[in-house]
């Protein structure tokens, strides 16, 4: 699943057919088919080739996936619930994908017509007259697709059109339907128009939406159009209880012909998935680094001191793994490292910054660094428990114990740290040595890498109260 700031998915351009008028498109055989009858027919060849029409998204696929498929089978309008970073937009924008990848239409419609089908009075007239020299242009599926956050300002005139002054004054009568300036929807005829943040719509602005949702008509002003249109409608929409600032009045939720719940990742691999895939990273982020920041979010969508209602977006674990990326360039950069590798001391780094993407419960103000470092210190100890587990770590603990200690910090290198620890006697039964074997059980294999994995290694020692930590005002934290 998936998650925040989405776009269209960028797609390999084929050729465009060649025919440019009705009567080459004829001629070459195409057929019409209305917008839902294409994806319909689109959706079911992907599934019967086992080819995934979702690409890109995690965690949906026994739960949300199904019910959206089954919906564009039935060709209804969606309207999709859910709490922030959940996916939802993402869901909407892969859609494109089941698009034809090219339709002809009407060389300068305004609104984009099917050749063998216009709409609007100037289309039809030009029909009329061209016959089979009317004009063919081919569209690509990703113009197809369009795209509205609801704001409180949205007015009919954006969404549905209004009357255009300047063709007024051009001389046509303000009787002539040719003076509409169509809005959004009607723009997206024989395409997907999604609405994010419907109930933020005002509910003079989602009424406006009800003809074109059941009759498939607009009403501007003193016009009533019958236009017939041929779009599918889709929203998105937090929990209503939640975002207090608006509803989806009963009416328009009617008109949708179904009503789907997303949720973030069920597993934890998924929502690992969703990091890798959507955070953009300017260091390596090492795989266990990276199952922390999954765990701890997960943990926080699990806290009574989170306010569940609004969730714990994909964003928080996507953008704090982009901030420890960032603070490990950061030391590689002032300390001369060739190899920026996050470790352990930089997740603290994230902490401090994405506290104010979390709302906590009213009882818990002033508590909320404790409570992100108290999480973050349990995704930690699982991650450990997760990856290190049978590993005797008696003598790295005797070593310390001896009067050994181990400094790191946000700005000590890999190489000051490694170059820190103790030494280890050798194994009487010939095993590896144990710094090797805690790199090799988190496949770490370059010197960053090595330096990262064995302070997980001391942090979940000093979570297990095996040895103890300091952590200087210059940042320097020292395991002894």
């Amino acid at each position: 699943m998936s998650y925040p700031s989405a776009s269209v998915c960028l797609v390999t351009l084929t050729d465009r057919p060649a025919p440019t008028t009705v009567g080459a498109l004829r001629a070459s055989g195409h057929e019409f088919r209305t917008l839902r009858e294409e994806l319909r027919a689109n959706l079911l060849t992907a599934l019967a080739e086992g080819r995934d029409p979702w690409p890109g998204l995690h965690g949906f696929e026994s739960t949300v996936l199904p019910q959206f498929e089954r919906a564009l089978i039935a060709g209804h309008d969606v309207v999709l619930l859910g709490e922030r970073g959940q996916g939802k937009t993402r869901l909407l924008r892969t859609l494109v994908g089941l698009l034809d990848e090219w339709t002809p239409v009407i060389d300068g419609s305004e609104l984009g017509e099917h050749p063998y089908q216009p709409v609007i009075p100037a289309s039809v007239r030009r029909a009329a007259e061209l016959g089979d020299g009317l004009p063919v242009a081919w569209r690509h599926r990703s113009e197809r697709y369009a795209e509205k956050l609801a704001t409180p300002d949205t007015s009919v005139a954006d969404l549905i059109g209004d009357v255009d002054p300047m063709k007024v004054a051009e001389g046509r009568s303000l009787g002539d339907p040719e003076t509409i300036h169509f809005g959004l929807i009607p723009r997206s005829h024989r395409g997907i128009v999604a609405i994010n943040e419907l109930p933020d719509l005002a509910e003079r602005i989602q009424v406006a939406m009800l003809n074109v949702m059941e009759e498939r008509d607009i009403q501007i002003r003193g016009y009533v159009l019958r236009l017939d249109l041929d779009l599918l409608v889709l929203a998105s929409a937090n929990p209503e209880d939640y975002t207090n600032r608006g509803r989806i009045i009963t009416p328009l939720k009617d008109r949708f012909g179904a009503e789907i719940r997303t949720h973030y990742p069920l597993e934890l691999d998924a929502e690992v998935a969703v990091i890798r895939q959507e955070a953009h990273l300017t260091a390596e982020v090492p795989d266990f680094l990276v199952e922390i920041l999954a765990r701890f979010t997960r943990a926080l969508r699990e806290s009574q001191s989170v306010d569940q209602r609004s969730g714990v977006s994909a964003r928080f674990s996507i953008a704090g793994a982009e901030t420890v990326a960032a603070a490990a360039l950061h030391r590689a950069t002032v300390r001369g490292e060739a190899e920026a590798v996050a470790r352990v001391v930089d997740l603290a780094t994230a902490v401090d910054v994405l506290g104010g993407k979390i709302e906590f419960e009213t009882g818990e103000e002033g508590r909320e660094s404790q409570i992100l470092e108290h999480l973050l210190r349990t995704a930690t100890a699982e991650t450990v428990r997760t990856h290190l587990r049978g590993i005797d770590f008696a003598p790295l603990i005797d070593a310390i114990d001896a009067g050994g200690s181990v400094t790191t910090g946000e700005q000590v290198s890999a190489a000051d740290l490694t170059a820190a620890l103790p030494e280890l006697p050798p194994s009487e039964r010939g095993e590896a040595d144990l710094y090797d074997l805690i790199a090799d059980r988190l496949s770490a294999r370059t010197p960053g890498e090595r330096a990262s994995a064995i302070e997980l290694a001391l942090e979940g020692l000093f979570l297990a109260r095996k040895i103890s930590k300091e952590t200087a005002e210059t940042g320097e934290t020292v395991y002894s």
